[in-house]
């Protein structure tokens, strides 16, 4: 994903973790014995996080590696080539490359029209000139007319993609919304910001609209991670490896704590962002304390619920000015490249 912000926003302080009088009292103390419960819990998901970021790229993550290198990098006059013959393109490919993923251009489609480059050995002049170093250098000797097609004009193999989170989010969704709202934290659901599933500009959250319910609480779970950790001294302090680190363990924590099923999702995200086990374990306090922060607001949040049961938490998608949540998900893994 990508995350942008500014300091002008209500946060939490973490040299060592979040500052405990940031944190709202939505909710009675908790017994000593449910918070041993909840450091147990964040402790052993933060182990099996670990387990997996040490057995290297998942096979879902190779494939999808393997798949985005056919993808060329086109310069910025094919683009806005490709833009006038195909306004609506989203990954385009020669016939070739779509072939090798197991695709097939659909019969009677139109191929987009762009300028591929043309490269010899000009050997002639250095001939002449005795240069046998560079005779058989390689130049440009001009560009020639190929054709490439949109996924959207071919049929065949589904394109690899990273895991994604599943499961049944219940009412934790609508909690961890009333807890980002409680720390002055704005929430929004914008479009704008594809291919990312979410943005933390310091005091403001947007999501993406059209995920999954689990896909959405762990992408809220990854900004509220940033808003709390990264919007103040620690953001100067730490590189943006560390940050996507520390955010996305919150979120694999979280996610699975409430029964999600993250499978090797945050662990590819993570690896896509050049992280590792190694990082993850340098900041395993600030990772291990806002786990339990956010996961301690949820279960204050959920207890009153269950007393107060005729309590209704407005979501975003009834207040007025938010989209509904229509459109189709965008992976992770374009999130990571954008």
């Amino acid at each position: 994903m990508e995350y942008q912000g500014n300091s002008s926003s209500t946060s939490f302080t973490a040299s060592n973790g979040p500052a405990p009088t940031a944190i709202p009292d939505s909710a009675p103390d908790r017994s000593n014995r449910e918070r041993n419960k909840t450091q147990e819990l964040v402790k052993e998901n933060v182990d099996f996080l670990i387990q997996q970021l040490e057995a290297g790229h998942s096979e879902t993550l190779t494939a999808y590696l393997t798949a985005m290198g056919r993808f060329h990098a086109y310069s910025f006059g094919n683009i806005l080539l490709i833009a006038r013959q195909k306004p609506d393109a989203e990954r385009v490919a020669g016939m070739y490359a779509w072939n090798q993923l197991g695709r097939r251009v659909v019969r009677g489609q139109k191929g987009i029209g762009i300028l591929a480059p043309m490269i010899g050995a000009s050997r002639k002049k250095e001939q002449e000139q005795g240069d046998a170093e560079n005779a058989n250098r390689p130049v440009l000797l001009g560009f020639r007319k190929v054709y490439v097609w949109d996924v959207a004009q071919t049929e065949g193999a589904p394109l690899p993609s990273v895991a994604e989170v599943t499961g049944e989010v219940g009412s934790h969704l609508d909690h961890l919304r009333t807890f980002i709202s409680s720390i002055g934290v704005e929430l929004e659901y914008s479009e704008k910001i594809a291919p990312a599933l979410g943005m933390s500009y310091g005091g403001k959250i947007a999501l993406l609209p059209g995920q999954t319910k689990a896909e959405e609480f762990s992408a809220l779970v990854h900004e509220t991670a940033h808003e709390m950790l990264h919007k103040a001294e620690r953001r100067t302090a730490t590189t943006k490896v560390v940050r996507e680190t520390e955010a996305e363990a919150i979120a694999f924590i979280v996610s699975k704590a409430i029964g999600l099923t993250p499978g090797t999702s945050s662990a590819d995200y993570i690896h896509l962002y050049h992280g590792n086990a190694s990082l993850l374990t340098e900041s395993l306090a600030v990772i291990q304390q806002t786990s339990a922060v956010i996961l301690d607001v949820l279960k204050a949040e959920e207890s009153f619920s269950q007393e107060v049961p005729e309590t209704r938490v407005a979501t975003p998608e009834a207040k007025q000015g938010h989209r509904p949540l229509g459109r189709s998900r965008k992976s992770q893994t374009q999130t990571a490249a954008a």
